[in-house]
């Protein structure tokens, strides 16, 4: 498995790729004359649904269909083509290598319908998906729920997980009928941080030791403890069957008074926060295990809880650059696999109350463009009083999908939360365009696992 994203090409591939870009780009537009009307541009997004099919004018049908081969056979958007073939640098001068799994996930996509694509965009508690009280299985419910919503993501908490057997067998048994029934994993999550926040390790029966809170280790200032700490983490989570941990919590401790966070930062200076992140980061990936930084863009200075209801940073865009981005731009230029969105309001930023999760000016235009992150976008829990006591679960959807988000975490109400954001793309008011660029990013993630 490689983690590194960012390794030097050979020009000779630069060459070849860039060609190969100039020969495919001039072949994925198709005109289609129908009676007594102008030619129309049909985008290689509508070409992959059919829509080309039948429209093109009897003089060009022979070229028509060679096209409509051409797009079956690659099943890539221009961008995404784009996106393989255009070398971009790094702070370090190095450079974006090509990489195979983007083009298999496009060619994934190609072939889903766009209930199966929206449906990835969720990663909800087995409970959820299956209707039920509680799940410790995945038996015939659990199948038969996710052949109607085969989602991106299932989390799992301490009353799910009994027994190391029974944690193992439940976990093997989800993940097995995912790569059967469509051809690559499924997230399998939990919370398992260290300190207040250890799902699995807070039950003695699973015999795994118990890490202390990031901010007491943090306290020795050396990043290989952090390492080691998530090292220890990373052998029990891969050994029975999980492959996101949604940790680390990069915050920045600025408020003494915060208890929502508190030790489970890893400090109040946001430089050694960033190192120790990227570190205990390192200590899961040596076990193949996903780890996400929360709470972006940062939940250390507030002193409400969003679990509760509304928690305000009062912070401008310029002082969040100086602190509580500092982590979560390291993140970003390291490859982290996912950042979680709070529902923090920062309303010198958006001018009012809306939670970062819903925000586009936060999750768009200043997670994903400017600092340039890649990878997931989740939400946290949809299910929290900062989002669930002012926003209906289906308008909290498709209100994240707008703002950028690619995953809703545990979103309150499933179906309809899901049922909503299709109808938004029927209705035009979200593009499917953005559905096939989250939805890409996600499978590309889970083909990673597998390589």
């Amino acid at each position: 498995m490689r983690w590194r994203r960012h390794k030097k090409r050979k020009w000779n591939r630069v060459l070849v790729l860039l060609l190969l870009l100039t020969l495919t780009t001039a072949g994925i537009v198709v005109y289609a004359v129908e009676s007594g009307q102008k030619k129309e541009k049909v985008g290689l997004d509508e070409s992959i649904n059919g829509i080309q099919t039948g429209e093109s004018a009897e003089n060009e049908e022979n070229s028509a269909d060679q096209e409509s081969a051409v797009l079956s056979e690659t099943a890539i958007e221009t961008e995404t083509l784009v996106g393989i073939a255009t070398e971009t640098e790094t702070e370090t001068g190095q450079m974006t290598e090509y990489e195979p799994t983007r083009q298999r996930a496009a060619e994934f996509i190609s072939r889903m319908t766009i209930e199966e694509k929206v449906a990835q965009m969720f990663f909800i508690t087995p409970e959820l998906l299956t209707g039920t009280e509680l799940v410790t299985a995945a038996g015939d419910v659990t199948t038969n729920a996710f052949d109607r919503f085969p989602v991106g993501g299932l989390v799992y908490f301490a009353k799910n997980l009994e027994t190391p057997d029974q944690t193992r067998d439940m976990l093997r048994d989800v993940q097995e009928y995912a790569l059967q029934t469509q051809e690559f994993p499924v997230f399998l999550g939990v919370d398992e941080e260290g300190g207040r926040v250890l799902r699995i390790a807070s039950n003695s029966v699973f015999g795994v030791p118990k890490t202390e809170a990031m901010g007491v280790l943090a306290a020795q200032k050396d990043t290989q403890v952090i390492r080691d700490a998530a090292d220890t983490i990373g052998v029990y989570l891969s050994d029975l069957g999980f492959n996101v941990n949604f940790a680390p919590d990069a915050d920045v401790l600025t408020n003494e008074s915060n208890q929502a966070i508190g030790d489970r930062s890893f400090g109040s200076d946001p430089h050694i926060v960033a190192d120790m992140a990227w570190a205990y980061t390192e200590g899961l990936h040596q076990h193949g295990i996903l780890a996400c930084y929360k709470h972006f863009p940062g939940h250390g200075g507030t002193v409400e809880d969003t679990h509760a209801g509304y928690a305000y940073s009062y912070k401008t865009i310029g002082e969040l650059k100086e602190t509580e981005l500092v982590p979560f731009q390291s993140g970003c230029d390291r490859g982290i696999d996912f950042i979680m969105v709070s529902h923090v309001s920062i309303p010198n930023v958006t001018g009012g109350d809306i939670p970062a999760t819903l925000s586009g000016e936060l999750v768009t235009d200043l997670l994903r463009q400017e600092m340039g992150f890649q990878g997931i976008i989740i939400t946290d829990s949809m299910s929290m009083g900062a989002v669930s006591e002012h926003y209906s679960p289906g308008e909290a959807a498709v209100m994240a999908v707008q703002a950028g988000c690619d995953m809703l975490l545990m979103a309150d109400h499933f179906e309809p939360s899901y049922n909503a954001v299709l109808d938004a793309v029927a209705d035009g008011e979200i593009a499917e365009e953005e559905i096939d660029a989250s939805v890409l990013r996600i499978i590309e993630a889970k083909l990673r696992l597998t390589d």
